[in-house]
Order: C-alpha cells, then structure tokens, then sequence
C-alpha cells in the first residue's frame, strides 16, 4: 500500500474512532485516542500546498465521522444526512489545514516545542467546536468532551470553560501522544516529561472532579417532587401519527395512573410539578398582549381532568398565538406570529409561557423562505409533510418561578434542543434555587441514537451551570439529573431515567423523580465567562502557533546558514 494511501486509511480511521465515542456505538474510551492518526498523519504533511493538504485530510476524517454520527437525520431526510456531515466537515478541514501548517511541531522538535504545539492544536480544536455552536444558528451536539457524559469525575471540569474545555484537555492529550511518538528514541527523557504534563492533567482533573461534586453533595437544599409523564406517540417526520383525541387521552390517562400509584404507596407521596412533553397537547394557546389568554377546548378537558387527582404545578410543551380581543371573545390576531412554547400551569391554573428562542432550520424555520420558495419545496418533499409557515423566536431571558412547597424555584426554561445550546441556557442563571426544565420531541428521528446523543448534551448543562436538571421527552430520554450531572435518586441511587424493563428509554410511562435543588448554588466559572474562556484559549492557541512557527523557521534558516559557511 503506497503512503498516500496509508494517510487516507489512517484519517478515516481517526473520523470512524471519534463517532464510536457516541452513540449508538458508545465507547467513551475511543474520545482518548481517536485522534491520534489524524495528528499523526497532519504532523507529516509538507510542502507548499501543505495547508491545503491539511484541509483535504481532516474534511476526509470529518465526513467520515460524521456520516456515522449524524446518520439519525436520514430519518427525516436523506438529503440532510448527507448535507449535515459535508458541511460539519469543513471544520475538522480548518483543524487539519491549523496542524499541518502552524500547528505541526516538525520531525525534531523538542519537549517544550511539543506541549507549545498540543496545546495550540487542542485550542484551536475547541474554538472550531465553539464556532461550529454558532455558525447557521448552530450544531453543538457530539463535541468530543461530550464522550466524557458517563465520567462523572472527569465531566466535572466542565464548569470552567464548558464541555469545549473538556474537548480541548481530550485534544491535547492526544496531541501529546502523537508528537512525542516522533521523538528520536534517544530522547526517552524528554518523551516521560511531556507524556508526564499530560498525565498529571488527567490527574487534576480527576482529582477536581472529586472535590466539585463532594461541594454539590453538601450543598442545602430543597427537595423537588416531579412526576415525568412520556407516551412515545409514533410520527413520520413531523407528521403525529394518531388523532388529537387519542393524543390528549394518553396523557390524561398514563398522569391519572402514575398520580393513582404515587397516593397507594406507603407513605403517599406527591408530586410538587406533573410535567408533559414539546408540544404535548395539540390545541393551541391564544395570548393577549396584556397577558390575557385562552386555549383550546380540548385542552381543558384534559387539564382539568388530571387537576382532579390533586394540586400540582402542570408544565407542558404548547404552540401559542397571539391574540386580541373581539368583544368578550379571544381570536387570533391577523398575521399574528406562532410560538413553540413552554406552559407553566399553576394549580389555579395561573399561566406562564416561555417562547422558545432557538429555532431549528427547516424544521420551525426555513431562512429566506419566503425569497427563495423552492426551500419550501425542498422541505415538503422531505419531511413528506406540508410547510406550515415558520414559528417565530421568543425573546425572554426570565426565569419561570414555580413554588416547590414554600420555596419558589426558578425554572431555566429550555424547548427540544434547547438544553444543548450553553450559550443560551446560561443567560437564566440567578442567583437562589433553580431548576432547567426541557420539554422536547425527539420522534422525529424514530428509535435512533438522536435521543441518547440529545441526552448527553444535556447533562453537560447541568454540569456548566450547576442547576439540576428535570427532562420530559414525547420520545426521547425523559430523566432527572442533579447538579453534577449524575441521574441517581439522592436517596436510593437508583437511576431516575424513565426506561422499560429491556432498559431502553423509547417506552410509554410516568415516573416519579426527586432532586435537591441547592438554595445557594455553587460557583461555576462557566457560568460567569460562558464561551469567552474556550475563544480566548483558542485566540491564543492561533498567535502562539504563529509565533512559534515563525521562531522554527528563523532557526531553521539561521542552521542552514552556518552550514554555508562552514562549507565555504
């Protein structure tokens, strides 16, 4: 096998590696070395063109990659799963053209040289991560410190500079590895002492991870009750595939059944919240300027059913209108805008709504639809679904309060894959006791691993943010998680993830889950600096290449001119 084609084995070996790091094959071990022979083969490129070898190596490995990873879209569009993984890849080729050019660290660097150039790769790795959040609205799912979801120590870390950081310290360790792997093997000295730094990062962090969730563990705190109600209702698409009425009477029925057990065990319990999914009832909600509203009839028949089980705080997922009044009557406003909304129903029926700010492209909004029309034509003929018209983005960044006994908890209000979108989550944070709630759908991509990478995502927030987290999913992973991302009952241990008796999460039910929400939340530097930390480490990560490439280059010319002289 000639040694271009060695390259291209080894790179889509290294895209391959990374996407079995996530679900659905999942081994977490895999995000600690699936790098290597890509770094591997990056720090071999040279010549003229080398950046642009660079860029065609790591958009080889990034497609690779992500034709595993993202494969769960074909269940909406086979276009998107191939769209998605060609566009994602353009940032491993950014990465690529960075390490083959001012990233790479040469064939007799020495031991400072190769942690300069680790840490440049590895920052510059997670400010393409972060970029890859924003660009187009954003995709921030599978990020590789996301393999570390199941590493509670390790996963701890996040609270500094979010999960990119924890991608950055996977980077540089695996940057290490490879760089120090070149060294002459009379450098045995030098090659312990740079495998010896990132082995001593590992340990720190373990050993941060250990301190951070002792701090959440004696942390005061306030107990929340919450009853999860799931039905997995099949749809192609985004087309539901039973009635409204058999929709609205599964959820009345599987809440009267979990209420009835809770009050039949010993002693009773109760829940504090009963919480419903995205988009969970199918009439909709009319909301007047002055906050005046109105819902659907069919709505209120099947909440004022459940409410006769008892009192409770009801949280569901609901499209809303806005609406003005005509004489005694609410109606919708002419051309008035659409919400996919998040309802916080109190047990007098007292309604707030949060309108989801986060849109998802051709899915609540297709960009320039109304310019360029054959966009809607592209979305209908593969959802299989009509165009409807597009939701518009809410603009709250308050918190919902809801009472839990006689503390009011603040809820993070988050909407389907909201809660993977730190950016956004970490403008709600407050100061006191508070609780992110997602309400989501993830039937859309049927019984892929969507859910499970959707989940993952999500316990990093609660990490960052240290804010446990309530999840209520149609089809998805419904689950409680605490403030160090754990899903273990704070009693019993036991996994509060709503799964059948096989353990998997696509299943119809409700369960009871309790969390300890801290009345005075502990710090998190995240929290306070969000994306700002990753962007200047990988700001630095760039000039720091530039700098020192340039110093190798000076040095370089300097050696080849003193051998000129000697031989003259």
């Amino acid at each position: 096998m000639s040694k271009g084609w060695m390259r291209i084995v080894a790179v889509v070996a290294s895209g391959l590696l990374v996407a079995g790091a996530f679900p659905p094959l999942h081994v977490p071990l895999l995000g600690w070395v699936a790098m290597v022979p890509l770094l591997l083969v990056l720090g071999e490129v040279e010549g003229k063109r080398a950046a642009w070898k660079g860029f065609g190596l790591g958009y080889l490995a990034g497609v690779a990659s992500g034709l595993i990873q993202c494969n769960w879209v074909a269940s909406v569009s086979w276009l998107g799963a191939i769209l998605l993984p060609l566009y994602l890849a353009v940032y491993w080729g950014l990465f690529g053209a960075f390490a083959a050019t001012l990233g790479r660290a040469g064939k007799n660097a020495g031991a400072g040289r190769v942690l300069t150039v680790a840490f440049c790769q590895a920052a510059v790795w997670a400010g393409l991560e972060l970029a890859r959040g924003w660009m187009l609205t954003g995709f921030s799912w599978n990020s590789l410190g996301m393999s570390l979801a199941d590493n509670l120590l390790m996963a701890q870390g996040a609270d500094l500079f979010g999960v990119t950081g924890l991608s950055l310290m996977l980077v540089f360790v695996q940057a290490v590895m490879a760089e120090a792997g070149r060294l002459d093997c009379h450098r045995k000295f030098g090659r312990r002492w740079e495998l010896g730094v990132a082995g001593a990062l590992v340990i720190a962090l373990n050993g941060y991870g250990i301190w951070r969730i002792g701090i959440e563990k004696g942390l005061e705190s306030v107990r929340l009750k919450a009853l999860l109600v799931q039905i997995n209702i099949p749809q192609d698409a985004g087309q539901v595939q039973w009635t409204d009425l058999e929709v609205h009477q599964a959820y009345e029925d599987e809440t009267l059944k979990g209420l009835a057990g809770l009050k039949r065990q010993i002693p009773p319990s109760w829940p504090d919240w009963v919480m419903w999914p995205e988009c969970a009832l199918t009439g909709r909600i009319l909301r007047a300027d002055d906050g005046d509203w109105g819902t659907w009839e069919i709505n209120w028949e099947t909440i004022h059913r459940v409410r006769e089980a008892g009192p409770f705080s009801l949280i569901y997922g609901v499209n809303e209108l806005e609406a003005e009044r005509s004489g005694k009557e609410l109606v919708m406003k002419p051309h008035g805008r659409a919400y996919n909304s998040l309802a916080v129903m109190s047990p007098e029926d007292a309604l707030q709504t949060y309108r989801k700010q986060h849109l998802v492209i051709f899915g609540e909004t297709i960009p320039f639809v109304d310019s360029l029309p054959f966009l809607k034509k592209i979305y209908e003929q593969q959802s299989g679904t009509e165009y409807g018209g597009s939701f518009t983005p809410g603009d709250s960044l308050e918190p919902l309060p809801i009472p839990v006994g006689k503390t009011v908890v603040g809820a993070i209000p988050t909407v389907c894959f909201e809660d993977s979108v730190a950016r956004l989550t970490r403008k709600f944070v407050r100061p006191g006791p508070q609780v992110i709630v997602n309400v989501t759908n993830d039937g859309w991509f049927k019984e892929s691993s969507a859910a499970a990478q959707h989940f993952a995502a999500a316990r990093f927030r609660a990490i960052e943010l240290r804010r446990p987290m309530l999840r209520c999913a149609n089809s998805g992973v419904s689950a409680a998680i605490d403030s160090a991302g754990s899903t273990d009952h704070p009693d019993s241990g036991a996994r509060q993830v709503l799964e059948d008796a096989r353990g998997s999460h696509f299943t119809r039910g409700s369960l009871l889950v309790e969390l300890e929400v801290p009345l005075r939340p502990s710090f998190s530097l995240f929290a306070v600096i969000g994306d700002w930390g990753v962007m200047g480490l990988a700001t630095a990560g760039v000039i720091l290449g530039i700098l020192t490439r340039r110093r190798a280059i000076d040095s370089k010319a300097g050696a080849d001119g003193g051998e000129l002289i000697a031989e003259t």
